[in-house]
């Protein structure tokens, strides 16, 4: 997939916030239903950033919130450093977006499709079309009409049509929707390109697995509230972890350990142990498992250590909340 960089609108303003997204008690309200609960969230620039949670939790209804698409009942937002709605012209000017399906009009070509687009940007978004349908990797699909694209390159010609702003944000409603395992592939590797280039990607979804590949940091959203954010590394390192053990013994290895703490959750295979360590364990409960087996005459042959995933660290989360309601 090409790299070719687009041309630029002129540099942010120097006093420009630190934050590509920034909001503080966001709410929405449809009757007595609160699709969005008073929503604090900041998404560093120049990263990609999942907005993650399960369908029904709001993740669109906040995009939509953030776009000046449905007004907001409480709270306050920004965008690239502008107050949004004050300033939602001067934001949205260097923010991309798709939200829910990009759709076209399947009678015309891809081409065609972005020059409609271009017509009503600024001038210099016209110029930016060839570069836009290269850098997504369409190219050679421009000419032909979209009702021929497969769910994936629609995907890539929706955020082709981003691109003719040339956006510092882009916010991305669910973009592996309907994708294959190839169309994952490659939508994940332009999100990670469009990061290396400087821009900042946000994008909402309930495919944890992706989100762990794709993302730097993510906000856990549940029943339209936040309930954790940050860096994906630092909110898994203090997750629960499995210590997988290979040793001369299994059988007898996992007597002895049954008679310490580690028992609580072991696991005896003909090929080995299984030991779950709840949350919050540090790293020094290797070395003593080690040390244990050894003094008890085991031979160990491999202690490795196994994280949870993002998504049996949400599963646990979000366990954790249904049991204290």
């Amino acid at each position: 997939m090409s790299t070719t960089t687009l041309a630029g609108l002129p540099p942010a303003p120097a006093g420009d916030s630190g934050w590509a997204v920034e909001t503080h008690g966001l709410t929405k309200r449809f009757g007595e239903n609160i699709a969005v609960n008073d929503v604090e969230l900041l998404v560093p620039r120049g990263c990609a950033f999942g907005y993650l949670g399960p369908n029904g939790a709001g993740k669109t209804t906040l995009i939509r919130v953030l776009l000046g698409l449905t007004h907001a009942d409480a709270g306050t937002m920004s965008l690239l450093g502008h107050a949004v709605p004050r300033h939602r012209d001067l934001a949205l000017a260097r923010v991309g977006a798709i939200v829910d399906e990009p759709r076209f009009h399947g009678h015309l070509t891809g081409r065609q499709n972005l020059q409609i687009l271009a017509a009503a940007r600024e001038p210099a978004a016209k110029g930016r079309i060839e570069p836009a349908l290269e850098r997504v990797g369409i190219l050679h699909r421009a000419n032909d009409k979209v009702s021929k694209y497969s769910m994936g390159m629609r995907q890539r010609l929706g955020v082709a049509a981003c691109l003719l702003g040339d956006p510092q944000l882009l916010i991305l409603d669910e973009p592996m929707n309907g994708l294959d395992p190839a169309g994952m592939l490659e939508m994940r590797d332009m999100i990670l390109s469009l990061v290396a280039e400087g821009r900042t990607v946000v994008l909402s979804s309930h495919l944890l697995d992706e989100v762990e590949r794709t993302c730097d940091a993510v906000a856990i959203v549940d029943r339209g509230t936040v309930i954790r954010q940050g860096p994906i590394s630092q909110l898994l390192a203090g997750s629960s972890f499995e210590v997988q053990v290979e040793c001369s013994d299994p059988a007898g290895a996992g007597g002895v350990l049954r008679a310490t703490p580690f028992g609580t959750h072991l696991e005896v295979g003909p090929d080995g142990l299984a030991i779950s360590l709840p949350e919050g364990t540090g790293r020094d409960a290797i070395a003593e498992i080690n040390r244990l087996l050894v003094e008890g005459g085991f031979s160990v042959y491999r202690l490795q250590h196994i994280q949870a995933s993002l998504e049996q660290w949400f599963l646990e989360v979000t366990r954790r909340l249904g049991e204290a309601e």
